[in-house]
């Protein structure tokens, strides 16, 4: 009955100030819905991150040809020539015991054309010789036809897989199985034997990884595309003439085992940059995503202590503005204090009556905090949604990450935030208890 009537004269003299116990809740809510919201949103972001790299595959390990800045091609008798040969392809497949496939991939601007449309316009894209692998690889998906056999890679046969937005640019009311896409550059056809389904954009990987968007690829066997366009790419503006040569713009290779994979990538970036050219060479990129996993986990921990100690730093204001309100408190009920002193009451008993106040304000504020917080992934969606109806232009220049991020609520921090929210309450209400009960009763009668 004691601890029900402290309980019941705690929450009454709340109530009598419902303002003010109303701002020091807002306070902690504020802090209690700041861990969980600002947990979950960097959690999003490391998931979408990694996402992003295991979509490389965690197996395997990309080799980019990367064009010198200082070098390019004025004329016919000077044409730079960079990046991955073919016969380090195959070196590479055939000396490295520890691959499963090395799969070779050629990617160039062009053109592209319906020849069933005479007044439709070119539209630019990528051209991509690549083997059936490719499509494992990178994760794509047929939607109809199929995609690149083995069989018309061997014969080169002038066959292509269209994506799913080039497909619909092109052929908007017609089957594309068995049309024709003509590049006017090459003056080739390609008959068309598969359409993709959509694939979203990947973000770009560090400094050597592009981002990749798949929309406007257009898929060939590598043996075509190198007997029927050849190494050289040209390209004509106006006056100007520039060239470039190069074999292969990847190369992707499939360690069998994970764990053999930093060991297999330093074993194919010492082929590739002592093995036929015996110097230091800058015109490839060694990318393994493996690596940047491991890497992308131990940033996510360093990431959400940074954004919990963030966090946290809220909820302590929130403690300081429970300091404050009790420190007002005790200066108005001094005289209260001194009356139940003097009919019998204990210091402790003045302690309790103000840190049950406190724990109140703090629990109330804490549960209050984490409905906050739960509403986190439903309130940016919301936001989302609201942006790009009423500010398409302002929503269309957002980052990838923040279109496409979805929070993540860390279970962990909820009853952690709840506790913090206590333990706070608890630490920032302790003093103004102290000082409560440490006043003389005459003393305290005597205030007005």
């Amino acid at each position: 009955m004691r601890i029900f009537r402290t309980l019941k004269l705690g929450a009454k003299s709340l109530l009598l100030h419902p303002m003010r116990s109303a701002l020091t809740v807002l306070g902690i809510f504020i802090g209690v819905a700041s861990v969980i919201w600002l947990l979950a949103i960097g959690e999003g972001i490391s998931l979408q991150a990694q996402k992003q790299i295991e979509d490389l595959g965690a197996e395997n390990i990309i080799v980019r040809t990367i064009e010198p800045p200082d070098e390019g091609g004025g004329s016919f008798r000077d044409i730079p020539t960079f990046g991955i040969s073919r016969a380090e392809f195959q070196l590479i497949e055939k000396t490295i015991p520890t691959l499963k496939r090395v799969i070779p991939i050629r990617e160039i601007t062009q053109k592209f054309v319906y020849p069933g449309n005479p007044r439709a316009q070119p539209i630019d894209g990528r051209l991509v010789g690549c083997t059936p692998e490719y499509a494992e690889v990178t994760r794509l998906q047929i939607d109809r036809g199929h995609f690149l056999t083995d069989r018309e890679v061997r014969a080169q046969m002038s066959v292509c897989v269209v994506s799913a937005k080039l497909a619909q640019r092109f052929f908007p009311s017609e089957d594309p199985i068995d049309k024709q896409i003509y590049l006017p550059d090459q003056r080739e056809y390609f008959n068309v034997v598969g359409v993709l389904k959509h694939r979203n954009a990947t973000a770009a990987i560090g400094g050597s990884l592009a981002s990749q968007d798949f929309s406007r690829d257009i898929y060939v066997p590598i043996t075509t595309m190198r007997l029927r366009i050849g190494d050289l790419e040209q390209r004509r503006t106006g006056g100007s003439f520039s060239a470039k040569r190069f074999e292969l713009t990847q190369i992707t290779a499939q360690v069998a085992d994970v764990s053999d994979v930093p060991r297999t990538a330093k074993l194919v970036e010492a082929s590739l940059r002592n093995g036929f050219t015996n110097r230091n060479r800058q015109d490839i990129a060694v990318v393994v995503p493996y690596e940047l996993l491991e890497q992308s986990k131990a940033t996510r921990v360093m990431f959400m202590m940074f954004m919990g100690l963030i966090a946290a730093i809220s909820l302590i204001v929130g403690g300081i503005g429970i300091m404050n309100i009790m420190l007002a408190t005790v200066t108005e009920r001094t005289r209260e204090i001194g009356i139940r002193r003097a009919l019998g009451g204990r210091r402790s008993d003045i302690v309790q009556q103000f840190l049950v106040e406190t724990i109140f304000l703090s629990v109330i504020g804490g549960l209050t905090g984490i409905i906050g917080g739960l509403l986190c992934p439903w309130t940016v969606a919301a936001t989302r949604s609201l942006l790009s109806q009423f500010a398409p232009d302002f929503y269309a220049r957002l980052p990838d990450i923040a279109r496409v991020m979805q929070p993540q609520i860390v279970p962990m921090s909820i009853p952690l935030a709840f506790f913090i929210s206590v333990v706070v309450g608890v630490f920032f209400g302790l003093y103004p208890a102290i000082r409560a009960s440490q006043m003389e009763p005459i003393e305290a009668l005597r205030h007005e």
